[in-house]
């Protein structure tokens, strides 16, 4: 599900679902859209529905463009970069919140991921829609990768179960935006590999693949509970952007039943929970009310 986000029943990429879910109800794929996309998939008789929201399509290895790249940048930018993705004086910000000498503006960054326009608040409105379509149904949210980062922010603000794959680390966006912190956030489960530099906080610098597309994706703390599945180790696969689609974790590990995925001989098909609480973003710098203390200066 979380892969035909991407795509159109009938398409070649549309993977089956089989005959207990409807094929899907699609949003944001109208000719003249360019952002917030996805399915919604429900069962027969609409107990459980089930919300699939697309991640970033990017011409790189990850997903094919389309009219949605431009927004999908921004949102990437707004929501995982420390300061609007002041990645260098080069850089074009997606916001005016830098306070130079690594020091970011903290009310205006939150401003910034507030706008009814952007990604976030879009989600919400499509949740709020969708309980009083399905007022008796049991909701779930999941999506691969920006779709993945969106869907526990949204799952988040509503307590409702989520599951992200590759999704690009959340946990800063969630506190700028006022969203519950953890332990309370255990209905929220990401699945990703470490072999994909995404999640794993280190597709950054001037040279990495995500800085030569534009994209500051600086933040490694996730929310919630996580299955991190040690590609590295266990496939010698490396630190690679390639290992961040969606079809390359559906192929090229959860389709697999020769790994012992556990870390001292316990043969599981499935890595334990591990949690990331004790992370931290962006320490470099320096998060203040710096506009509103000028202010106050000048009285």
């Amino acid at each position: 599900m979380a892969n035909n986000a991407y795509t159109e029943p009938g398409q070649k990429d549309w993977y089956s679902i089989g005959p207990d879910w409807n094929i899907s109800y699609p949003f944001g794929w109208e000719p003249d859209a360019d952002g917030f996309r996805g399915h919604i998939f429900a069962t027969p008789d609409n107990s459980t529905v089930i919300v699939a929201v697309k991640g970033t399509s990017l011409m790189w290895p990850v997903g094919g463009g389309g009219p949605t790249q431009r927004k999908d940048k921004l949102n990437d930018n707004l929501l995982f970069s420390c300061c609007c993705a002041r990645v260098g004086p080069t850089w074009s910000t997606v916001c005016d919140c830098y306070e130079g000498s690594y020091k970011c503006d903290q009310g205006c960054l939150e401003r910034s991921l507030a706008e009814d326009s952007l990604f976030y608040s879009i989600g919400v409105n499509l949740y709020n829609n969708l309980t009083y379509m399905y007022p008796d149904s049991n909701i779930w949210l999941i999506g691969h990768s920006l779709g993945g980062a969106l869907s526990s922010l949204v799952g988040v603000t509503f307590g409702v179960p989520v599951v992200a794959f590759e999704a690009p680390a959340e946990r800063l966006a969630a506190t700028r935006l006022h969203l519950p912190s953890p332990p309370s956030t255990h209905h929220v489960t990401h699945v990703y590999n470490t072999g994909d530099p995404i999640p794993m906080g280190t597709c950054t610098g001037v040279s990495s693949t995500c800085a030569l597309a534009g994209i500051a994706l600086e933040t490694k703390c996730h929310l919630g509970r996580v299955i991190r599945y040690d590609t590295v180790t266990k496939l010698g696969w490396s630190a690679n952007i390639i290992h961040h689609g969606i079809q390359a974790l559906i192929e090229g590990i959860l389709s697999r039943d020769d790994v012992d995925w556990s870390e001292n001989g316990q043969n599981r098909s499935v890595p334990a929970f591990t949690s990331e609480e004790d992370c931290v973003d962006c320490f470099s710098w320096e998060f203040g009310d710096y506009r509103n203390a000028s202010k106050a200066g000048c009285h």
